[in-house]
Protein backbone atom coordinates (compact mmCIF):
# COMPACT_ATOMS: atom_id res chain seq x y z
CA UNK A 1 0.00 0.00 0.00
CA UNK A 2 1.11 3.41 -1.07
CA UNK A 3 1.54 5.95 2.14
CA UNK A 4 1.37 9.25 2.56
CA UNK A 5 3.38 12.37 4.49
CA UNK A 6 5.19 15.41 4.42
CA UNK A 7 7.73 16.58 7.28
CA UNK A 8 6.32 19.73 7.87
CA UNK A 9 3.76 18.41 10.11
CA UNK A 10 6.42 18.21 12.67
CA UNK A 11 6.14 21.56 13.23
CA UNK A 12 3.09 21.35 15.61
CA UNK A 13 4.56 20.61 18.62
CA UNK A 14 1.23 21.21 21.04
CA UNK A 15 2.69 21.17 25.00
CA UNK A 16 -0.40 21.79 27.04
CA UNK A 17 -4.45 21.16 27.30
CA UNK A 18 -6.51 20.99 29.99
CA UNK A 19 -8.53 18.16 31.20
CA UNK A 20 -10.76 18.02 34.30
CA UNK A 21 -9.45 21.32 35.61
CA UNK A 22 -6.31 20.16 35.32
CA UNK A 23 -3.05 21.10 33.22
CA UNK A 24 -1.58 18.79 31.32
CA UNK A 25 1.09 17.85 28.80
CA UNK A 26 -0.63 17.36 25.43
CA UNK A 27 -0.78 13.32 23.83
CA UNK A 28 -1.03 14.97 20.20
CA UNK A 29 2.77 14.36 20.48
CA UNK A 30 4.92 15.09 17.28
CA UNK A 31 6.90 11.54 18.11
CA UNK A 32 2.96 10.11 17.03
CA UNK A 33 4.77 10.53 13.55
CA UNK A 34 7.62 8.85 14.19
CA UNK A 35 5.69 5.15 15.64
CA UNK A 36 3.00 5.60 12.66
CA UNK A 37 5.46 5.70 10.05
CA UNK A 38 7.49 2.96 11.96
CA UNK A 39 3.58 0.73 11.80
CA UNK A 40 2.75 1.81 8.46
CA UNK A 41 6.52 0.67 6.96
CA UNK A 42 6.28 -2.81 8.71
CA UNK A 43 2.88 -3.30 6.76
CA UNK A 44 5.04 -2.68 3.63
CA UNK A 45 3.80 0.81 3.04
CA UNK A 46 6.00 2.87 0.81
CA UNK A 47 5.65 6.71 1.47
CA UNK A 48 5.84 9.28 -1.19
CA UNK A 49 5.49 13.42 -0.50
CA UNK A 50 2.35 15.17 -1.36
CA UNK A 51 1.70 17.15 -3.53
CA UNK A 52 0.84 20.90 -3.25
CA UNK A 53 -3.02 21.66 -4.44
CA UNK A 54 -3.42 24.86 -3.09
CA UNK A 55 -6.19 26.54 -0.63
CA UNK A 56 -8.72 25.89 -2.42
CA UNK A 57 -9.63 21.86 -1.62
CA UNK A 58 -9.24 22.85 1.89
CA UNK A 59 -11.73 26.03 1.58
CA UNK A 60 -14.17 24.00 0.17
CA UNK A 61 -14.84 22.84 3.14
CA UNK A 62 -13.75 25.34 5.56
CA UNK A 63 -15.32 29.15 5.95
CA UNK A 64 -12.37 32.28 4.96
CA UNK A 65 -13.16 33.69 7.99
CA UNK A 66 -11.42 30.48 10.13
CA UNK A 67 -8.61 29.98 7.61
CA UNK A 68 -7.41 33.34 8.30
CA UNK A 69 -7.86 32.78 12.01
CA UNK A 70 -5.46 30.25 11.52
CA UNK A 71 -2.72 31.79 9.18
CA UNK A 72 -3.08 34.52 11.61
CA UNK A 73 -4.09 34.17 15.30
CA UNK A 74 -0.28 33.19 16.50
CA UNK A 75 1.27 36.33 15.13
CA UNK A 76 -1.82 38.58 16.75
CA UNK A 77 -1.31 36.25 19.92
CA UNK A 78 2.33 37.34 20.71
CA UNK A 79 1.63 41.26 20.50
CA UNK A 80 -1.12 40.85 23.64
CA UNK A 81 0.77 42.31 27.17
CA UNK A 82 1.74 38.93 29.41
CA UNK A 83 0.14 36.70 26.27
CA UNK A 84 1.37 32.87 26.65
CA UNK A 85 3.26 30.75 24.23
CA UNK A 86 0.26 28.79 22.93
CA UNK A 87 -3.43 30.29 21.58
CA UNK A 88 -5.56 29.12 24.54
CA UNK A 89 -9.03 30.52 25.13
CA UNK A 90 -10.84 30.85 27.89
CA UNK A 91 -13.87 32.18 27.17
CA UNK A 92 -16.64 31.48 23.90
CA UNK A 93 -19.90 32.71 22.78
CA UNK A 94 -23.60 30.78 23.70
CA UNK A 95 -24.30 30.51 20.25
CA UNK A 96 -22.84 30.46 16.46
CA UNK A 97 -25.77 34.00 16.34
CA UNK A 98 -23.78 36.38 18.45
CA UNK A 99 -21.46 39.11 17.10
CA UNK A 100 -18.04 38.46 15.61
CA UNK A 101 -15.54 40.21 17.67
CA UNK A 102 -11.81 41.68 16.78
CA UNK A 103 -10.33 40.82 19.44
CA UNK A 104 -7.90 37.90 19.41
CA UNK A 105 -8.99 36.41 22.60
CA UNK A 106 -12.28 36.77 21.14
CA UNK A 107 -12.12 35.28 18.01
CA UNK A 108 -9.92 32.04 19.56
CA UNK A 109 -12.84 31.71 21.95
CA UNK A 110 -14.84 32.16 18.66
CA UNK A 111 -12.86 29.49 16.88
CA UNK A 112 -11.63 26.66 19.25
CA UNK A 113 -13.65 24.79 20.73
CA UNK A 114 -12.24 23.50 23.60
CA UNK A 115 -8.61 23.62 25.37
CA UNK A 116 -7.08 20.56 23.26
CA UNK A 117 -6.52 22.33 20.81
CA UNK A 118 -3.58 25.04 21.41
CA UNK A 119 -2.25 26.97 18.47
CA UNK A 120 1.61 27.93 18.28
CA UNK A 121 4.16 28.81 15.75
CA UNK A 122 4.06 25.62 13.62
CA UNK A 123 0.53 24.72 13.53
CA UNK A 124 -1.13 26.47 10.65
CA UNK A 125 1.82 24.67 8.46
CA UNK A 126 1.21 21.40 10.11
CA UNK A 127 -2.38 21.42 9.74
CA UNK A 128 -2.18 23.18 5.93
CA UNK A 129 0.02 19.84 5.16
CA UNK A 130 -1.81 17.29 6.97
CA UNK A 131 -4.69 18.02 5.09
CA UNK A 132 -2.65 18.06 1.67
CA UNK A 133 -1.39 14.81 2.78
CA UNK A 134 -5.36 13.98 2.44
CA UNK A 135 -6.00 15.60 -0.43
CA UNK A 136 -3.37 14.20 -2.84
CA UNK A 137 -5.10 10.35 -1.43
CA UNK A 138 -7.56 11.36 -2.61
CA UNK A 139 -6.36 12.56 -5.62
CA UNK A 140 -4.60 9.15 -5.89
CA UNK A 141 -7.71 7.36 -5.30
CA UNK A 142 -9.43 9.62 -8.19
CA UNK A 143 -6.08 8.05 -10.54
CA UNK A 144 -6.73 4.81 -10.14
CA UNK A 145 -5.34 3.45 -7.15
CA UNK A 146 -7.21 0.98 -4.86
CA UNK A 147 -5.75 2.04 -1.17
CA UNK A 148 -3.74 5.02 0.19
CA UNK A 149 -2.71 5.45 4.01
CA UNK A 150 -2.67 9.21 4.67
CA UNK A 151 -0.48 9.92 7.60
CA UNK A 152 -2.29 13.04 8.54
CA UNK A 153 -1.04 14.78 11.97
CA UNK A 154 -2.42 17.41 13.53
CA UNK A 155 -5.86 15.05 13.25
CA UNK A 156 -9.15 16.65 12.04
CA UNK A 157 -12.56 14.65 12.47
CA UNK A 158 -13.55 17.38 15.44
CA UNK A 159 -12.74 20.33 13.31
CA UNK A 160 -15.72 22.08 12.01
CA UNK A 161 -15.68 24.15 9.13
CA UNK A 162 -15.00 27.33 11.34
CA UNK A 163 -14.09 25.51 14.48
CA UNK A 164 -11.22 23.94 16.17
CA UNK A 165 -11.36 21.21 18.82
CA UNK A 166 -10.74 18.05 20.20
CA UNK A 167 -6.66 18.06 18.74
CA UNK A 168 -7.78 19.05 15.58
CA UNK A 169 -8.23 22.04 12.98
CA UNK A 170 -8.83 21.16 9.67
CA UNK A 171 -10.79 18.11 8.76
CA UNK A 172 -8.76 16.25 7.09
CA UNK A 173 -11.33 12.73 6.17
CA UNK A 174 -13.92 15.43 5.34
CA UNK A 175 -11.90 17.80 3.19
CA UNK A 176 -10.38 14.30 1.23
CA UNK A 177 -14.36 13.36 0.58
CA UNK A 178 -15.41 16.71 -0.63
CA UNK A 179 -12.18 16.30 -2.85
CA UNK A 180 -13.65 13.21 -3.91
CA UNK A 181 -17.42 14.48 -4.60
CA UNK A 182 -16.03 16.90 -7.10
CA UNK A 183 -14.00 14.50 -9.15
CA UNK A 184 -17.80 12.81 -9.81
CA UNK A 185 -17.73 9.97 -6.99
CA UNK A 186 -19.92 9.08 -4.43
CA UNK A 187 -18.28 9.00 -0.97
CA UNK A 188 -18.98 7.79 2.38
CA UNK A 189 -16.73 8.33 5.65
CA UNK A 190 -16.35 5.85 8.18
CA UNK A 191 -14.99 7.11 11.38
CA UNK A 192 -13.19 4.27 13.41
CA UNK A 193 -11.88 6.81 16.12
CA UNK A 194 -13.15 5.88 19.49
CA UNK A 195 -14.78 9.47 19.91
CA UNK A 196 -17.60 10.57 17.65
CA UNK A 197 -16.91 12.58 14.57
CA UNK A 198 -18.34 15.37 15.21
CA UNK A 199 -16.69 18.04 12.90
CA UNK A 200 -17.38 15.85 9.78
CA UNK A 201 -21.31 15.51 10.91
CA UNK A 202 -21.72 18.81 11.27
CA UNK A 203 -19.98 19.41 7.74
CA UNK A 204 -22.55 17.28 5.84
CA UNK A 205 -24.93 16.96 8.19
CA UNK A 206 -27.71 18.92 5.76
CA UNK A 207 -26.02 17.26 2.36
CA UNK A 208 -26.79 13.88 1.35
CA UNK A 209 -23.95 13.69 -1.27
CA UNK A 210 -21.71 12.23 1.33
CA UNK A 211 -22.57 9.57 3.50
CA UNK A 212 -21.25 9.94 7.52
CA UNK A 213 -20.75 7.11 9.67
CA UNK A 214 -19.09 7.19 12.84
CA UNK A 215 -18.47 4.31 15.53
CA UNK A 216 -17.26 5.31 18.87
CA UNK A 217 -17.63 5.23 22.86
CA UNK A 218 -21.49 6.49 23.73
CA UNK A 219 -20.81 10.27 24.22
CA UNK A 220 -22.86 10.64 27.40
CA UNK A 221 -19.74 10.22 29.44
CA UNK A 222 -17.08 10.70 27.02
CA UNK A 223 -16.01 13.60 24.83
CA UNK A 224 -17.06 14.96 22.87
CA UNK A 225 -19.88 14.82 24.77
CA UNK A 226 -22.81 16.82 22.88
CA UNK A 227 -22.53 15.31 19.83
CA UNK A 228 -22.56 11.63 18.58
CA UNK A 229 -25.63 10.51 19.84
CA UNK A 230 -27.82 7.41 17.72
CA UNK A 231 -30.89 10.10 16.81
CA UNK A 232 -28.90 12.29 15.08
CA UNK A 233 -29.57 11.45 11.26
CA UNK A 234 -28.72 14.50 9.45
CA UNK A 235 -31.14 17.36 8.49
CA UNK A 236 -32.72 18.53 5.04
CA UNK A 237 -31.45 17.27 2.36
CA UNK A 238 -28.94 14.97 4.27
CA UNK A 239 -31.74 13.42 6.50
CA UNK A 240 -30.77 9.24 6.59
CA UNK A 241 -26.84 10.54 5.70
CA UNK A 242 -25.85 10.49 9.11
CA UNK A 243 -25.40 7.18 11.19
CA UNK A 244 -23.92 6.95 14.69
CA UNK A 245 -23.56 3.87 16.37
CA UNK A 246 -22.61 5.00 19.80
CA UNK A 247 -20.87 1.87 21.83
CA UNK A 248 -21.00 1.41 25.86
CA UNK A 249 -17.44 1.75 27.67
CA UNK A 250 -15.74 -1.16 27.41
CA UNK A 251 -16.51 -2.27 23.93
CA UNK A 252 -14.98 -5.22 22.76
CA UNK A 253 -13.99 -6.79 19.42
CA UNK A 254 -17.21 -9.19 18.90
CA UNK A 255 -19.68 -6.31 19.70
CA UNK A 256 -17.76 -4.30 17.57
CA UNK A 257 -17.28 -6.50 14.58
CA UNK A 258 -21.18 -6.84 14.53
CA UNK A 259 -21.68 -2.93 14.71
CA UNK A 260 -19.24 -2.29 11.87
CA UNK A 261 -21.34 -4.94 9.82
CA UNK A 262 -24.02 -2.63 10.89
CA UNK A 263 -22.10 0.33 9.59
CA UNK A 264 -20.48 -1.49 6.14
CA UNK A 265 -24.69 -2.05 5.27
CA UNK A 266 -25.29 1.73 5.23
CA UNK A 267 -22.11 2.46 3.07
CA UNK A 268 -23.30 -0.46 0.96
CA UNK A 269 -26.86 0.82 0.52
CA UNK A 270 -25.73 4.55 0.28
CA UNK A 271 -23.95 3.14 -3.33
CA UNK A 272 -20.95 4.47 -2.50
CA UNK A 273 -17.99 3.81 -4.88
CA UNK A 274 -15.11 5.17 -2.65
CA UNK A 275 -14.15 4.96 0.99
CA UNK A 276 -12.40 7.42 3.59
CA UNK A 277 -11.64 5.90 6.51
CA UNK A 278 -11.06 7.85 9.59
CA UNK A 279 -8.97 5.95 11.28
CA UNK A 280 -8.41 6.38 15.04
CA UNK A 281 -6.38 3.64 16.84
CA UNK A 282 -7.39 5.17 20.16
CA UNK A 283 -10.22 2.34 20.58
CA UNK A 284 -7.05 -0.19 21.71
CA UNK A 285 -8.03 -1.75 24.80
CA UNK A 286 -4.53 -0.08 26.80
CA UNK A 287 -5.37 3.77 25.52
CA UNK A 288 -4.94 5.93 28.50
CA UNK A 289 -8.90 7.43 28.03
CA UNK A 290 -10.47 3.67 28.02
CA UNK A 291 -13.35 4.33 26.02
CA UNK A 292 -13.47 0.77 24.20
CA UNK A 293 -11.68 -2.20 24.09
CA UNK A 294 -10.11 -3.43 21.13
CA UNK A 295 -7.29 -5.70 20.58
CA UNK A 296 -4.81 -5.34 18.44
CA UNK A 297 -5.63 -8.51 16.86
CA UNK A 298 -9.31 -6.95 16.34
CA UNK A 299 -7.83 -3.96 14.40
CA UNK A 300 -6.73 -6.38 11.96
CA UNK A 301 -10.03 -7.95 11.77
CA UNK A 302 -11.41 -4.61 11.62
CA UNK A 303 -9.44 -3.55 8.47
CA UNK A 304 -10.02 -6.84 6.71
CA UNK A 305 -13.75 -6.34 7.43
CA UNK A 306 -13.36 -2.59 5.48
CA UNK A 307 -11.85 -4.04 2.79
CA UNK A 308 -14.61 -6.48 2.24
CA UNK A 309 -16.56 -3.62 0.58
CA UNK A 310 -14.38 -3.47 -2.18
CA UNK A 311 -14.58 -0.25 -2.63
CA UNK A 312 -10.85 2.03 -3.72
CA UNK A 313 -10.59 3.37 0.19
CA UNK A 314 -8.21 5.87 1.79
CA UNK A 315 -7.37 5.48 5.69
CA UNK A 316 -6.77 9.28 6.97
CA UNK A 317 -5.28 9.28 10.55
CA UNK A 318 -6.90 10.37 13.23
CA UNK A 319 -6.44 9.05 16.55
CA UNK A 320 -4.11 7.18 19.06
CA UNK A 321 -2.03 8.28 21.42
CA UNK A 322 1.56 7.47 22.25
CA UNK A 323 1.92 4.01 23.54
CA UNK A 324 4.43 1.21 22.62
CA UNK A 325 1.53 -0.27 20.74
CA UNK A 326 0.24 2.51 18.97
CA UNK A 327 2.52 1.18 15.58
CA UNK A 328 1.29 -2.16 15.98
CA UNK A 329 -2.28 -1.45 16.03
CA UNK A 330 -1.74 0.29 12.68
CA UNK A 331 0.47 -2.31 11.30
CA UNK A 332 -2.48 -5.40 11.97
CA UNK A 333 -5.08 -2.71 10.53
CA UNK A 334 -3.14 -2.33 7.35
CA UNK A 335 -2.24 -6.17 6.85
CA UNK A 336 -5.61 -6.88 8.16
CA UNK A 337 -7.14 -4.60 5.21
CA UNK A 338 -4.64 -5.94 2.46
CA UNK A 339 -4.60 -9.75 3.37
CA UNK A 340 -8.25 -9.53 3.25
Amino acid sequence: MKALFDDRQWVHDPKHFMANGTVLPSPEQPRRIEVLKAGAAAAGCSFETPEDAGIAPIAAVHTPEYLVFLQNIYTRWRRIEGAGDEVIPNIHPDSRSCGYPKSAVGQAGWHQADTACPISSGTWEAAYWSAQTAIAGADRLVAGERAIYALSRPPGHHAYADLAGGFCFLNNSAIAAERLAAAGRRPAILDVDVHHGNGTQGIFESRGDVLTVSIHADPERFYPFFWGYAQERGTGAGRGANLNLPLARGTGDDAYLETLDRALDRIRAFGADVLVVALGLDAYENDPLKGLAITTPGFARIGAAIAGLGLPALMVQEGGYLSEELGHNLTHFLTGYEGA
